[in-house]
């Protein structure tokens, strides 16, 4: 039977809690992390890549952040990280750190492993998923014992319309890559457009395949040359072309999206409600930048670790349990408490708007409401899923 948010009132809940018997104090916690390596090809511009090491790094300074409050309480966490690529070795390896005794997961993959990996580890597994925004995971392929700490695609989109809206910058010109996480990133844009209120006035495909570093000011007029817009929406997530899209259009228009504007988890730029010290430690751990997915990381670790010192236990079933209660907080230096949506699992947070150098916004945007917590008004909400059960 797979482990399911409890059905016990926040009351009992706190009960079962309080009479945890203090024998149980000292506690060892292992963590695995499950990384699969990815070949994205040949891209087609100079941009930074992303580190080989993002989400590994975020999950190294959580467990030193928890062993560095877990030790009053004789609490000691551990990480074993595992990493591949090929999706059946890494569940193979997966499988040797279950049978050695670890049951917490951190995983940086694509949805398709993600959901091999739940299928196949027996029930008393819990997976956090810091690596896939894939919608279909919040929406209709919602599956038990995962958490999501990375925001989905649709929460992305969400923040961008906010703003667009909050700016009356009404009219969109979409530019897509060809490859499947473009446009899913498209479609989920698409949707946040018709749910607040923003026109789509055209829609092109980036199909070509030419290096862009000393064309990009001939091409990119040309090919934005359509009816007037306000803005550009790029979604290019390898970065083969949008980068050479700002200040190269048709129109003088801002830019956002996968490049230009855009919504993130993490960025280096946040420093409000103590990020800056996060920033710190994380920079002295690693010697770069924080990115989404070390967020991501760094926040499923930090999940399991304050539920463990609010239960006093490691019983899978009830951190579990607790972490999907309407008690359960982290501090995830946003601005506010996040903790997870009932419905789908996924962790409720705030979306910075950056550019490069600059925070530029942060999502939900004022005079957005919302019945019971205005961060719901970022991705699916309660009423647009199909998995309130997840099983």
């Amino acid at each position: 039977m797979r482990l399911r948010q409890s059905s016990l009132s926040a009351i009992t809940l706190t009960a079962a809690i309080s009479f945890v018997p203090q024998c149980l104090a000292n506690l060892e916690i292992s963590i695995g992390y499950l990384h699969q390596e990815i070949d994205q090809g040949p891209v087609l511009s100079n941009i930074l890549p992303e580190p080989e090491d993002s989400g590994l790094k975020g999950t190294e300074l959580a467990i030193n952040d928890s062993n560095t409050t877990g030790r009053f309480l004789k609490h000691h966490y551990q990480l074993q990280p595992v990493r591949d690529d090929d999706p059946d070795r890494l569940i193979q390896k997966t499988d040797q750190l279950y049978q050695s005794g670890v049951r917490f997961f951190v995983t940086n993959t694509p949805a398709d492993t993600l959901l091999k990996l739940q299928s196949h580890l027996p029930d008393d597994a819990v997976l956090f998923n810091a690596g896939s925004p894939a919608d279909a995971l919040r929406s209709d392929r919602c599956i038990a014992n995962v958490l999501h700490t990375l925001p989905s695609r649709a929460m992305l989109t969400d923040a961008l319309a906010q703003w667009l809206k909050a700016k009356r910058l009404n009219k969109v010109l979409i530019i897509s890559g060809n490859n499947r996480d473009d446009k899913a990133y498209t479609a989920a844009f698409k949707r946040a457009a018709k749910r607040f209120g923003i026109k789509v006035v055209a829609e092109k495909a980036w199909s070509f395949d030419s290096d862009l570093r000393r064309t990009a000011q001939r091409e990119m007029p040309l090919f934005t040359q359509t009816k007037e817009y306000d803005v550009v929406f790029v979604a290019d997530e390898r970065g083969d072309f949008g980068e050479y899209v700002l200040f190269n259009t048709w129109y003088p228009r801002p830019v956002i999206g996968t490049q230009g504007l855009t919504p993130v988890a993490w960025h280096r730029v946040v420093e409000q409600w103590g990020a800056a010290q996060l920033q710190s430690r994380f920079d002295k751990l690693t010697g770069r930048w924080m990115t989404s997915k070390d967020y991501a990381a760094w926040a499923a670790v930090r999940s399991i670790a304050e539920a463990v010192t609010r239960t006093r236990s490691d019983d899978t079933g009830m951190i579990y349990n607790y972490i999907r209660s309407d008690q359960f907080e982290l501090a995830g230096f946003k601005g506010r408490k996040l903790n997870y949506r009932d419905w789908n699992g996924q962790l409720r947070q705030p979306i910075p708007l950056v550019h490069p150098r600059s925070l530029v916004s942060q999502s939900p945007q004022e005079g957005f409401l919302h019945p019971t917590n205005e961060l719901d008004t970022l991705g699916f909400d309660r009423a647009e899923v199909n998995c309130s059960n997840p099983s």
